[in-house]
């Protein structure tokens, strides 16, 4: 489909904006709990996703979860999926992609990001700007990749957890379910779940709480 609407509108999803924009798509409007009053695009108003009466409105046209809070945007994307809705994916065409690589649905691939051979990036992912995905890494459901960040080869994330801007991950390292992992961190050993890990070599500092 050529046509997308966003679920969700505030910083993030001015960046999804672009990027689908970017790719040729057409934005036809967005979903919200209420009309936002900052609208940079001049976008329509759709109504609340959860009101089945006007999300069925929109007809031939692919959602986009277009939340930067992995939990939120996790929710939203089960949401669509459960009820059938098709999902976009927001892939920068100023991204380099290998054609080995997997990408599943609702994934954002900001510029300058590059996924290597073997990769596999699972749904509901965002892979920002200038993010490296090295070859045979597995980033898992609803993972944030910040800005700047490197996963060498043979990384594992795990669903739900974030990787801070400008951080670095050990090649072969394995990361956790509902992890975080600090701006410019990096990181050297494996990171078991629900754990928040910072610093030149990282170490863990508490426990996440979900």
């Amino acid at each position: 489909m050529s046509k997308v609407a966003l679920v969700g509108y505030s910083g993030h999803a001015y960046v999804v904006y672009e990027t689908l924009n970017q790719a040729g798509y057409e934005i036809v409007g967005y979903f919200e709990k209420a009309s936002i009053q900052k609208n940079p695009f001049n976008l329509k108003y759709l109504g609340y996703e959860r009101d089945h009466k006007a999300i069925s409105k929109v007809v031939d046209t692919a959602f986009f979860p277009a939340i930067g809070d992995n939990n939120i945007r996790r929710k939203i994307t089960e949401f669509l999926l459960d009820a059938n809705y098709q999902i976009a994916n927001a892939i920068s065409p100023f991204a380099s992609i290998s054609t080995l690589s997997v990408i599943q649905a609702g994934v954002l691939v900001c510029r300058g990001a590059c996924i290597n051979p073997f990769a596999e990036i699972q749904t509901g992912v965002i892979l920002n700007t200038g993010v490296i995905i090295e070859h045979e890494c597995v980033v898992s459901e609803f993972v944030h990749i910040s800005p700047g960040a490197v996963l060498a080869g043979n990384v594992f994330v795990g669903k739900n957890s974030w990787i801070g801007a400008n951080a670095v991950v050990k090649q072969e390292t394995r990361i956790g379910n509902n992890v975080i992992v600090g701006a410019g961190s990096v990181v050297l050993n494996d990171i078991p779940d629900n754990e928040i890990w910072v610093g030149n070599p990282a170490k863990k500092i508490r426990h996440t709480y979900i």
